[in-house]
């Protein structure tokens, strides 16, 4: 038996020690120097922290204010960096009450002088990339210990398959000869979930790039191999939920960090209850307040150092990274008063930067009202300069496969460009024809070639910044159901495949021939600014025929889609206004000559793309 004493030393000793403050971690990780806001605001981790004082003495920062939380395990400190701050590292001092004292070098970096924040428009094409299943450049970050999920298991859409960063970078060659200007990666932050993890719309990080795609590291080089080239680097990120996993959701600073319920409430996914005049309250709680999925916890943006941590870390990463763009992931679940505090932030620090929102919803006012202006009277300016077009991609599959007819067939995509007017610059819209979750769009159409070509011609052509899914080029194809179908390898991004689509001797005949389409009108674009900046002139749809122009004081471009299944004679003397002294054309993709442009005879279901000349 131990002595009395000796017990109660011990016990002393242990009470101590669990409240010994200890300090784990503080984001952001570091800060920039010479922000155009002063104020950064620090999260600081670590057991209870939050019970001590805390002491800066260094030129040109100062403490605001100290914010204890409900748990002891968070302090968050909103500092002022002023003009006359100088990068380098300076001491933040912790001492708790019984005078034990814990020091932490915190570093105030020069901006970055690199390339960053260009913004991305009409003039870009982007291409969608989930990093999982393109590339493998590096096999042994392809498990990592310490993570959740480890299993590599390319068999299965369900398990990670080892794409990375360092794959990517080792395909810039040809993603560049195909004509992409702009790379849009699926969320790339560390997901520490225990399945479907590849994802990476669970972020269990907000600093952290996943180390199973190569860590931060990977990720800058990207972000310069890019800017070597003249392109451009897309960041997804997600406002309204972490992954269940996340440090902040495990051990929250307060109960309210993500949206409580009584019992789980998911939410009901009703965008129209956020602007419908008829709509309860407790509707339009359910549809911003409610989780996502069960693993995916909302985040309560009503409460300001939610609100702070997620903006300063969005800041952070373009400022470290030199990204240009933001697509932001399921825009209408988030609190719109917070993503217009948001929108004003960014833009306040990076005037040129550049983002969409993904508005997945029906009906042209929907998607218009999460826009920037107040265009719909909604009540609120968003701030948010364009939408991933979800009316338009619904509008080109009901042209191509609907029956025409006076609101049906291509006639649905003359009467929702029709609808621009309800935006205030619907040229910042990003028009596609499938992504990483919907079905592909050659399957979509039922595998049909001129079809397909006539879609890609559309997308090309049209007016808002076009992107393409991954592997759209080699003819890709499966249907949503359930969306890891869509998600499929990019055959020869892995040592050892046997076929590889990278190479125009791995691809079929027929891939060759929609890559050489993309090339030729991707090389148009960026020769002459007419298919990007032009303005578009479009005319009433006849007989499963629409025909617009784009045009500017250098070029004329005429589209003639023929949806019809017969062959058709287009009389051109409706297009006087914008055919003009025209006298012939050059087909865009095939180089073909037209000598008379009276009448233009356009195969069945073929999609013309025609420069004009005398």
């Amino acid at each position: 038996m131990k002595p009395f004493f000796l017990v109660f030393l011990l016990a002393f000793a242990s009470q101590l020690n669990a409240q010994k403050p200890v300090l784990q971690r503080i984001e952001p990780l570091f800060w920039y120097s010479g922000m155009n806001n002063p104020e950064v605001q620090l999260m600081v981790y670590g057991k209870n922290i939050g019970k001590t004082a805390v002491e800066i003495n260094h030129p040109g920062v100062k403490i605001k204010q100290a914010h204890q939380v409900e748990n002891p395990d968070y302090l968050f400190l909103d500092l002022v960096v002023g003009k006359e701050a100088q990068p380098g590292k300076f001491t933040i001092r912790f001492k708790s009450a019984d005078n034990n004292e814990l020091q932490y070098a915190y570093e105030l970096k020069p901006r970055n002088k690199g390339i960053k924040a260009q913004g991305v428009g009409t003039k870009d094409l982007i291409y969608l990339i989930m990093p999982d299943r393109f590339a493998n450049g590096d096999t042994g970050n392809d498990v990592i210990p310490g993570l959740l999920d480890k299993e590599i298991r390319r068999d299965s859409m369900y398990y990670r398959h080892g794409g990375d960063l360092k794959g990517i970078i080792s395909k810039l060659d040809y993603l560049q000869e195909l004509g992409v200007t702009t790379l849009w990666l699926n969320p790339v932050l560390t997901n520490d979930m225990q399945e479907a993890s590849y994802h990476g719309y669970a972020q269990t990080e907000n600093y952290h790039i996943d180390p199973r795609f190569g860590g931060n590291e990977a990720y800058l080089q990207l972000s310069e191999a890019l800017h070597r080239r003249g392109m451009k680097l897309i960041k997804d990120i997600v406002h309204n939920h972490f992954g269940l996993n996340h440090w902040t959701v495990v051990n929250p600073p307060f109960k309210n960090w993500v949206n409580q319920w009584p019992s789980y409430t998911n939410t009901n996914y009703k965008d129209q209850a956020i602007f419908d005049p008829y709509a309860s309250d407790s509707d339009k709680s359910t549809m911003v307040n409610g989780w996502f999925v069960p693993s995916m916890p909302d985040m309560n943006q009503h409460e300001r150092f939610v609100r702070n941590y997620i903006t300063q870390s969005h800041i952070w990463w373009i400022e470290y990274a030199g990204i240009d763009g933001f697509r932001l992931d399921t825009y209408p679940y988030n609190d719109l008063n917070y993503m217009a505090e948001w929108a004003k932030k960014i833009t306040d620090e990076f005037p040129d930067f550049t983002f969409f929102g993904e508005t997945w919803v029906h009906g042209v006012p929907n998607q218009a009202a999460f826009t920037e202006g107040n265009v719909m009277k909604q009540g609120i300016d968003t701030g948010l300069q364009g939408v991933t077009d979800f009316q338009l991609h619904f509008a080109i599959i009901e042209a191509l496969n609907g029956d025409f007819g006076w609101t049906t067939g291509v006639n649905k995509l003359y009467s929702v460009l029709a609808s621009d007017y309800v935006y205030k610059n619907p040229a910042k819209n990003v028009i596609f024809l499938d992504n990483h979750d919907i079905s592909r769009f050659f399957s979509v159409i039922g595998e049909d070639h001129d079809k397909y070509k006539a879609a890609l011609s559309w997308l090309l052509t049209y007016r808002g910044i076009p992107q393409l899914y991954y592997g759209a080029e080699i003819l890709m194809k499966n249907f949503s159901n359930p969306d890891g179908l869509v998600r499929s390898d990019f055959p020869g991004g892995w040592p050892g495949d046997t076929v590889d689509k990278f190479t125009s001797e791995g691809r079929t005949p027929a891939e060759n021939e929609i890559v050489d389409l993309i090339k030729s009108l991707a090389a148009y674009r960026k020769k002459y600014d007419v298919l990007a900046t032009g303005k578009l002139m479009h005319y009433v749809p006849v007989d499963g025929v629409y025909v617009y122009f784009r045009y500017d004081d250098e070029k004329t471009v005429m589209v003639i889609m023929n949806t019809s299944g017969k062959e058709t004679t287009v009389e051109t003397s409706r297009f006087t206004e914008r055919i003009k002294s025209f006298s012939t054309a050059r087909n865009l993709v095939t180089n073909q000559q037209l000598q008379d442009l009276s009448g233009i005879k356009i195969p069945a279901r073929n999609t013309w793309v025609l420069e004009l000349g005398n």
